[in-house]
């Protein structure tokens, strides 16, 4: 293994060009960077294996690739020995499509691994499109694996992935070639995210407006972390009865929402603020921590025998939860700690107590006329669509001061981790709806392109017509994939940051900013007034 690494996946990546070191700045090493190359190097392989083999493809093969590419993802896996699996099951499932060519000598392709360095140092601007293209994917895989733990699968959206790990494999392919296939990654992970949202509302029920307290109550409490609401439903079927709470950190927030999750009385309220604060929220609560998606930072020596890790993420050392989803250990471990003595009354970063979600498309379309009437009587004269990953990042402050200074005129809706910088603000009213409105967890980005095109239709003009501004901030993958699932819907206009993605080539930036008209943040003040002359 080599102890170098080039990764520039990220926002946080290392002085916004690529961590090249030992280990980056999420804390992976150079060893599990290579590793997660040569996995993603063998996907690139299966694909190839895959063409005119079609017939042999299965419902595992699906499974295996969106496995693997949701390893993948910043945050999710740090643990060598899984990767290590990975790559073999990817290997042998090729070999099962394509046996034969294990038997020739000659590299083909469909034989062999491909090798990323060759991605990495090819010319900037077919680096750019092809990395646009894999994190892209990377991202849509984490939705079709949240949608397939619930047993919903899309055939054409699960071709896709080959389609596009056999473009990037392409070392002959230039902008023409490349180009279309980035904003196809837009389409499919808006057919994806539709699929997402059909999943859990068939599943959970259509989110309600709730709100969630910030306090944790007296006795044994677990708290979870990440995306995937059957773990949740899992841990709180087998919670039920034992005097155990359980609280949602990060984005699980919106789970409070869902009819069927919040029924449960000891789904209690909210603990801690977005991902990159877990190290310093973590060190002194008496509970264990369950990840279940992409929000692990690696574990601090003082919390260390507290965490549990279950789906695709994984850490060295740290307690796995695996397919039988028995989560007894995380039981035995929060009543053996028992929890805080009394009520511990914990805040939002600006002071808050409790924070609403739940108005996703279903609850903001039923009240459409309201909407509606409140734009033609000029009671709402602007919509904001502040949103996306929170990061450790000096400079994500602008996102609070933002949402601050909008004007009381204005409706704010928000999505994703980001909202932790303001979701406990009271903005007040208008007309009788929430001036600050969470529509849930990345993926429900699908409700906010809902409600623009609802809105679009009812008012005769294009979603850019609307009085709506898109103000959106990044870390990872998944902001990459909604990020293309914007450009392939024509939307412009949008202010991106806290700094624009390392990956992006200057030629590529432009051709971005010449057709969609994205821009990076700059100040509050200038933006607001940018937005709204």
């Amino acid at each position: 293994m080599s102890n170098q690494m080039f990764c520039f996946q990220c926002e946080q990546t290392a002085g916004c060009k690529a961590c090249t070191g030992g280990a980056g700045v999420c804390g992976k090493k150079a060893d599990t960077a290579e590793l997660q190359d040569q996995l993603t190097g063998a996907l690139i392989g299966l694909a190839r294996a895959t063409e005119g083999n079609e017939e042999l493809v299965t419902a595992d093969t699906h499974k295996l690739v969106l496995e693997a590419l949701f390893t993948t993802i910043t945050n999710v896996n740090f643990n060598n020995d899984t990767i290590t699996a990975l790559i073999k099951r990817v290997e042998a499932e090729k070999e099962r499509l394509v046996p034969r060519c294990f038997s020739c000598s000659s590299a083909c392709g469909r034989n062999d691994n491909y090798d990323m360095k060759k991605l990495w140092e090819a010319d900037e601007d077919i680096r750019s499109l092809k990395s646009l293209i894999l994190f892209g994917i990377r991202g849509v895989a984490a939705y079709a694996y949240h949608a397939s733990v619930l047993g919903y699968s899309d055939e054409s959206i699960n071709n896709f992935f080959f389609k596009a790990l056999f473009a990037i494999g392409m070392d002959d392919w230039g902008m023409d070639e490349l180009l279309p296939i980035v904003l196809e990654v837009g389409e499919v992970n808006l057919k994806c995210m539709a699929l997402l949202d059909k999943a859990n509302t068939e599943t959970y029920g259509n989110p309600v407006p709730t709100e969630v307290s910030l306090t944790v109550e007296k006795g044994p409490f677990i708290v979870i972390s990440g995306h995937d609401l059957y773990d949740l439903k899992q841990l709180l079927e087998q919670t039920e009865g034992k005097g155990i709470n359980v609280y949602t950190h990060g984005e699980m927030l919106p789970a409070h929402a869902y009819p069927e999750l919040k029924k449960y009385a000891h789904l209690k309220g909210n603990f801690g603020t977005a991902w990159q604060n877990q190290q310093k929220e973590f060190a002194n609560i008496p509970a264990p921590i369950l990840f279940t998606t992409n929000c692990l930072m690696p574990p601090k020596a003082s919390y260390a025998d507290r965490v549990f890790t279950t789906e695709v993420v994984s850490y060295p050392e740290i307690v796995h939860i695996g397919e039988d989803k028995d989560f007894t250990p995380v039981i035995e471990k929060a009543l053996a700690i028992g929890g805080y003595p009394t009520d511990m009354r914990f805040t939002g970063i600006n002071g808050g107590e409790k924070v609403l979600t739940g108005f996703a498309h279903n609850t903001v379309l039923s009240v459409a006329d309201t909407v509606i009437s409140a734009v033609k009587s000029g009671a709402i004269k602007h919509f904001f669509l502040v949103g996306g990953c929170d990061g450790a990042k000096p400079g994500r402050n602008y996102y609070t001061e933002f949402v601050k200074q909008t004007p009381p005129d204005s409706i704010v809706l928000t999505l994703a981790c980001g909202k932790y910088r303001f979701n406990d603000l009271d903005l007040g009213t208008i007309g009788g709806l929430p001036r600050l409105m969470d529509m849930g967890q990345c993926n429900d980005a699908y409700s906010a392109i809902k409600v623009a095109v609802a809105l679009a239709e009812a008012f005769g003009c294009g979603v850019n017509d609307l009085p709506l501004s898109m103000v959106l901030s990044w870390y990872e993958q998944k902001a990459v994939c909604i990020l293309l699932t914007l450009l392939h819907l024509g939307i412009k206009n949008i202010l991106l940051g806290p700094s624009l993605p390392a990956f992006v080539s200057p030629n590529v930036l432009n051709f971005l900013v010449e057709k969609f008209n994205i821009a990076p943040i700059s100040t509050p003040e200038e933006d607001l007034n940018k937005l709204l002359g």
